[in-house]
């Protein structure tokens, strides 16, 4: 019996999306004890967009969404699966994602959420391409949104200055073969679930007065256990997705990892001996904005002309849960 030959999956539209309001580490030093060199010197972060009160996880996702789908030139009803990755929902239930495609009025897809914490766009990558790869769908859209600052707590210095709020989405299909996804890997450690979480509002926890007096629902990190994990996943995951891909670190044009600290970048890109000039950087103007970190760090390479077709590009991120999640891509370009 012949065995079927998997189909090529790339992206094929991508887009992003961020609010208006920028905030500043001047600004952040009238809101908490904090300063702009401090904030700097140990994670990179100048400043972050931050959404407004009315505006929720799936404003910003369906933003992203359309400019992916124009991007694409897919209208929304040729979209089979909506997959919306976030640790800030607009709420329990329904899934965002439903939000999202009702929206966009994608009427014939599927949709879910899915949660792994700031690799949930990478984990959304691997699922939706999955999804193409075996013929059940022909086009996903895949997107990466949060709004972070919903649930940050701004009274404590260590938390409330890393994080911003953004969304970015693509559009996966069926590519030229030898383009699109090369090689994933994805992992997860749970016994680290505790190092960074919101405890406070599930079923294990929830919501009472007393919580909320506690101060339960917002998000609580172990800075320092977090950043040694990040420094040792980051490289081994890009790592294993290369050698998945057979491909080496010398043949990667350009490495896009989870902006969550310039520090755990560097260490990436030095584990990987890859120069940073080949590494997209963005946490400088957004800070960490979880799953939407990758999305939009690749819409501004890709728009910027840092990523071209047939160039090699690796996304790499780590996030809650404990998880961590790579993708190794060739890049397709606007004429395939």
């Amino acid at each position: 019996m012949n065995e079927v030959k998997k189909r090529s999956v790339g992206i094929i539209g991508i887009g992003s999306h961020v609010p208006e309001k920028v905030l500043t580490n001047k600004d952040l030093e009238a809101i908490v004890e904090t300063s702009d060199e401090w904030i700097v010197d140990r994670t990179g972060i100048r400043e972050r967009r931050i959404a407004d009160q009315e505006t929720a996880t799936s404003d910003l996702a369906y933003q992203a969404a359309l400019k992916a789908l124009a991007d694409a030139k897919v209208s929304a009803d040729e979209i089979d699966l909506v997959i919306v990755a976030t640790a800030t929902p607009d709420m329990f239930f329904p899934s965002t994602a439903c939000l999202v495609q009702n929206r966009i009025g994608a009427t014939k897809a599927a949709a879910f959420d899915l949660a792994a914490g700031c690799s949930g766009f990478a984990y959304g990558l691997v699922v939706g391409t999955q999804f193409v790869q075996n013929g059940t769908y022909k086009k996903v859209l895949v997107i990466g949104a949060e709004t972070l600052s919903k649930i940050l707590d701004w009274t404590d210095r260590n938390t409330c200055v890393l994080f911003g709020d953004g969304a970015g989405a693509v559009v996966l299909g069926e590519v030229e073969e030898g383009y699109g996804i090369l090689g994933v890997e994805l992992g997860a450690d749970g016994s680290g679930g505790d190092l960074l979480k919101m405890p406070a509002g599930g079923s294990r926890m929830p919501a009472s007065a007393q919580t909320v007096a506690d101060r339960l629902h917002y998000v609580h990190m172990s800075g320092n256990d977090v950043f040694k994990f990040a420094v040792k996943v980051m490289g081994e995951a890009a790592a294993k997705a290369l050698e998945h891909a057979g491909l080496s670190s010398e043949d990667v044009d350009c490495l896009i990892p989870h902006q969550a600290n310039i520090r755990i970048i560097q260490s990436a890109a030095k584990r990987l001996k890859m120069p940073m000039d080949k590494v997209m950087v963005n946490v400088d103007k957004y800070g960490n904005t979880s799953s939407a970190s990758i999305p939009i760090a690749l819409n501004e390479a890709v728009k910027s002309g840092k990523v071209k077709k047939n160039d090699v590009v690796v996304v790499v991120g780590f996030g809650a849960g404990l998880t961590w999640a790579s993708c190794v891509l060739k890049w397709c370009g606007e004429d395939l």
